[in-house]
């Protein structure tokens, strides 16, 4: 009854190429001998089974006992439209497709160099760029979704490279209690990052069902791997960890949704922190707001959405919905400005947000990557990402003067025609 929702074949959800390893290698040997450089292919196909994770070797018994899992994948609990995995050809060429250059930022987005006090705070958060996050709670510290890699893909050479730097070294990050991860998905779970925290640090990783697979393939030992459902719980040094709903999809490889994905409750002896991941709207925010609510501060997606994808990306307006349904204090938005993964200009989730939270009374910070933000004394808002600017700031070129039937529209021009995204598949069976 549960259709999983997907970005439309233009977009790029950061599940990234998901054609069978060996297949890639082959179609990289064939494009070698038609004349592409071997560098070339050597470099872009360097990696991608190790990178891609696991594969699908079989549902494990505690991935099948999910009241989640049903015939052999992962569900939503609200219906959506099926939309099929994309071919690593077609990964490509949504990289190149025009309208993606509305997403890139005119300047360079300032960073601040993290500065992480020697002990733990009482509630406090760190921005350090798209959805990677450290928090301070109570004394202890959260890392969430942590990715350093520079594209969020398995090839070095393709899919969507950073707009700016990490704003720190991975080797500055203090000793964190646990490591938190949402879902699969390369903007999401970074096998380097992994692999560098795995030595960095003691801390277990948290993470869905089926995510194990994944970091045990990697060299992470089963001991530091605690996999939840929906609705558990595990303490970490005197913080519950509570895996909660969210409306996405999952995968790395050639299927889809053969892990869970979701959102998380961070409680401790005195604040609660909730940390969205990556999802569209649902209801069940204002149930997890009801059961483990209300929350002194709430992290949520604000970017990369489309109205043909609004079944797994919010909106700033929904996050702000989002926000007031958990009973959310203070709302700082993550998912934006690191990564070019939509169609809509840089800076626009931000102007939304902000224009939102004034007309609903959302209290909100906004830091810029690799800023912390004291959540008890939440900053200003301070507008750093005009001086920055997005592609639709850019002045329009002026039309050349032709005339007849061969003229054509300038590309980037107001006149010139538009690919429209297209429009979610028709829900199968399972909708």
């Amino acid at each position: 009854m549960h259709a999983q929702d997907a970005p439309d074949r233009w977009g790029w959800d950061a599940g990234g190429v998901t054609s069978h390893p060996a297949r890639l290698i082959r179609r990289a040997a064939a494009a070698a001998a038609v004349g592409v450089p071997v560098g070339l292919v050597v470099r872009a196909t360097w990696g991608l089974p190790a990178a891609i994770g696991a594969g699908r070797r079989g549902p494990l018994p505690e991935v099948t006992g999910s009241p989640q899992f049903s015939d052999g994948t992962f569900r939503n609990r609200l219906p959506g439209p099926v939309i099929p995995a994309v071919s690593a050809r077609s990964g490509l060429l949504r990289q190149t497709h025009r309208e993606r250059d509305r997403g890139r930022p005119i300047g360079p987005v300032p960073l601040v160099c993290p500065e992480f006090p020697a002990r733990a705070g009482e509630l406090a958060a760190t921005w350090l760029g798209h959805s990677t996050v450290l928090l301070e709670v109570d004394g202890r510290r959260v890392l969430v979704d942590p990715v350093w890699g520079d594209r969020v893909s398995p090839s070095p050479l393709f899919g969507p490279r950073r707009l700016h730097a990490p704003p720190g070294p991975i080797d500055d990050l203090p000793d964190v209690d646990a490591v938190l991860v949402s879902h699969d998905h390369y903007d999401h779970l970074d096998m380097p990052t992994v692999q560098a925290l795995l030595h960095r640090t003691r801390a277990p990783f948290v993470v869905p069902l089926g995510i194990g697979q994944h970091l045990r393939a990697w060299g992470v030992p089963a001991e530091r791997v605690v996999e939840l459902d929906w609705d558990q719980s595990v303490v970490v040094a005197g913080l519950t960890l509570t895996c909660t709903e969210a409306r996405h999809f999952s995968g790395r490889w050639f299927g889809r949704d053969d892990t869970l994905w979701c959102s998380w409750a961070v409680h401790g002896p005195r604040h609660r922190v909730f940390f969205g991941g990556d999802t569209g709207y649902t209801p069940a925010f204002a149930g997890i707001g009801a059961r483990l609510g209300p929350f002194d501060l709430t992290l949520l997606p604000i970017g990369a959405y489309d109205p043909a994808w609004r079944e797994v990306h919010m909106d700033p307006e929904e996050a702000v919905r989002a926000h007031g349904d958990l009973g959310g204090d203070v709302l700082v938005p993550v998912h934006w400005a690191t990564f070019n993964l939509a169609f809509h200009p840089w800076a626009e989730p931000v102007r939304r947000l902000l224009v939102e939270a004034a007309r609903t009374g959302a209290r909100v910070a906004v830091p810029r990557p690799g800023e912390r933000v004291d959540v008890l004394d939440p900053p200003e808002v301070q507008d750093w990402w005009t001086d920055v600017g997005s592609a639709e700031d850019r002045p329009v070129p002026p039309r050349p003067a032709v005339s007849g039937w061969g003229a054509r529209a300038v590309p980037g021009a107001r006149g010139a025609r538009r690919r429209a995204a297209p429009r979610p598949g028709r829900s199968d069976r399972r909708s």
